[in-house]
């Protein structure tokens, strides 16, 4: 089945870059360059991945994301100048899947945006109904529909946070060193000066704990990383 990518970017020198790589991996390309051309667009059709500029008229990126994601986890992979790691950390915060700089490299954009559709699509492809949701205490996490629910509240979360969240706790008890998590849940290699899986942890707690600040499920483990508490007795 072709994917549809929307491409929410005011320069046409970079679309027309993108398209000549991503066309030739049966996608289509929809083009916009304004984030309420973004929105229209979204609203309208099905849309399987999002490349967005950040500094959009009429709506920036920051806007079209934040209203995407009350309606959708797809894959979101910000594309932006803005370098400095306050800015991706809040790309992150708003429920981006990838933040890529540019001036990028075609061929590594064309990678990510494979990766994430890969990872994206694929899930829940299994027939083992056996491995379908994994139930830790009152938290119940469905692979199929790749959905967490708290005492039987759905608890919304980005395509990036389920996919920690699974890892954590398909081996609750294990200890995951930074690196690890990155490397399974990002499919990238690990920088040391990165905080993107601090960001991640954060957030989740702020999903599922009852006091973020003190955690009982996602536990810290001084020096060495972080687990998923197993179930009570």
């Amino acid at each position: 089945m072709m994917k549809n990518i929307l491409i929410a970017e005011d320069s046409k020198e970079i679309v027309d870059v993108i398209r000549l790589y991503l066309e030739a991996n049966d996608v289509k390309i929809i083009e916009v360059n304004s984030g309420k051309q973004a929105m229209d667009v979204f609203n309208k059709m099905q849309i399987h991945l999002v490349l967005l500029d950040i500094m959009l008229p009429e709506m920036n990126g920051y806007e079209v994301i934040k209203e995407i994601r009350k309606k959708s986890n797809i894959p979101i992979i910000f594309m932006s100048a803005k370098g400095q790691d306050e800015d991706k950390i809040l790309g992150l915060n708003l429920g981006a899947d990838d933040y890529i700089v540019k001036p990028f490299n075609p061929l590594e954009l064309t990678a990510r945006v494979s990766a994430q559709l890969r990872r994206f699509y694929s899930l829940g492809a299994s027939s083992d109904t056996s491995l379908e949701q994994i139930k830790i205490n009152n938290l119940v996490l469905d692979q199929r529909e790749c959905k967490l629910f708290m005492d039987g509240n759905e608890i919304e979360l980005t395509y990036m946070e389920y996919k920690l969240l699974k890892l954590l706790m398909n081996e609750p008890g294990r200890v995951f060193t930074k690196s690890q998590i990155f490397e399974n849940v990002w499919d990238e290699e690990y920088s040391y000066a990165d905080n993107t899986v601090t960001v991640y942890i954060s957030k989740l707690r702020e999903k599922i704990e009852v006091d973020s600040k003190n955690p009982k499920l996602i536990k810290t483990v001084r020096g060495l990383g972080y687990k998923f508490e197993k179930a009570n007795n």
